[in-house]
């Protein structure tokens, strides 16, 4: 699988524009999917610079990845949007023919 991993919130705590401290879990979780065979996609608002300090990150800390911002080779559909399997972020609603669910949650209604 793919999967795209949000950076701020999910990797790391909210402190943008610095970098918070890791998540408990996040490095164990990120190794494990890596070693069993998944491509990891770090998946950020951050540009620039900032971006080239989450790679800095990333690096420093071994944490796994293949690509920041960008579709996984082989999985580059020419869109906006990258390609995943699956998607982690803390702000992340899952959909699942669930409209209703979700309207309620959101509105109270």
């Amino acid at each position: 699988m793919v999967i795209a991993v949000d950076f701020d919130g999910t990797v790391v705590e909210h402190e943008f524009p610095k970098i918070g401290p890791l998540k408990p879990g996040a490095i164990d979780a990120l190794k494990a999917f890596k070693k069993a065979g998944h491509k990891i996609l770090i998946w950020t608002c951050r540009q620039g610079e900032a971006e080239q300090e989450v790679r800095m990150f990333m690096l420093q800390n071994n944490i796994p990845f293949d690509t920041i911002n960008m579709p996984v080779p082989g999985y580059d559909l020419a869109t906006r949007k990258v390609y995943a399997d699956l998607y982690i972020d803390d702000k992340g609603l899952r959909y699942d023919d669930n409209w209703d669910d979700i309207r309620k949650l959101i509105t109270g209604k």
